[in-house]
């Protein structure tokens, strides 16, 4: 445990961006998964409506320092594609 009071302070910051960091990891996974089953079960419409949400959350996760950039922009592109296929 930190015993100066900044290192306490950094502890408690720490804490709280992780929190915001999984929250932010995990909204863009579930629409990763849920855009890969419509892609999976060939719903090309239901998959082209989720796109826009997916993208957002790709976004704010590499703004967050979550992914990296161009982690981010792979992300997009292969799952684009991947609708784009089956459409």
């Amino acid at each position: 445990m930190p015993i100066i009071k900044a290192a306490k302070k950094s502890l408690r910051s720490d804490a709280r961006k992780h929190l915001f960091n999984l929250r932010r990891k995990r909204t863009m996974r579930s629409a990763e998964k849920e855009i890969r089953e419509l892609v999976l079960h060939k719903k090309g419409k239901e998959a082209k409506k989720a796109l826009p949400r997916l993208y957002k959350a790709i976004d704010k996760a590499a703004k967050g320092g979550v992914i990296k950039k161009n982690t981010a922009a792979r992300k997009k592109s292969r799952l684009s594609k991947a609708i784009k296929k089956i459409s």
